[in-house]
């Protein structure tokens, strides 16, 4: 089996992105609704890929040509309840974040879930698999966890206060 990883001039990079993933990141980017949504993705060891583990966002179901949607409007306490407390991975989340002068916007935060305690072959995998998703993602908004205590409201607040 050819290995999967390369180098390049800034770091190594251990996992590809999943050309799936790519899209769908891609889609999330671009999508038109207001509400706060996520997309977690783990690394598939066997793969040596980082592949979508679940999305949270609005559903949209047709019955009976009747269509109904039923919102995921998932704050930061919420999504925190969707990481594994011992197993790291990444988040893509858009949030609704209101400026302390009453502008409103909506920025695409990247967030690194990195349990202390985790595998340290896992957090390897991770570490370096991370730059590489940022760069497909195309965010700049980037922040890191070391529990998943530490994602609420308040911290995500202070985080973006950096960014005007």
């Amino acid at each position: 089996m050819e290995p999967r990883a390369s180098y390049t001039s800034d770091s190594l990079v251990v996992c590809e992105v999943d050309p799936e993933l790519k899209e769908k990141l891609r889609k999330f980017r671009f999508r038109k609704e207001t509400d706060n949504a996520a997309i977690i993705m783990k690394v598939d060891k066997d793969r040596q890929m980082v592949v979508l583990e679940e999305e949270l966002q609005v559903v949209t179901c047709c019955l009976l040509s009747y269509v109904y949607f039923w919102p995921q409007n998932i704050s930061p306490e919420e999504l925190k309840l969707e990481l594994p407390e011992r197993q790291p991975r990444f988040v893509v989340y858009s949030y609704k974040y209101v400026h302390e002068d009453g502008r409103v916007s909506y920025p695409l935060c990247f967030i690194f879930s990195s349990p202390v305690g985790c595998k340290p072959e896992q957090q390897m995998m991770y570490a370096g698999s991370k730059n590489r998703l940022v760069q497909t993602a195309e965010l700049t908004k980037v922040f890191e966890i070391r529990t998943t205590d530490d994602l609420t409201e308040a911290w995500l607040q202070e985080k973006l206060s950096f960014f005007r």
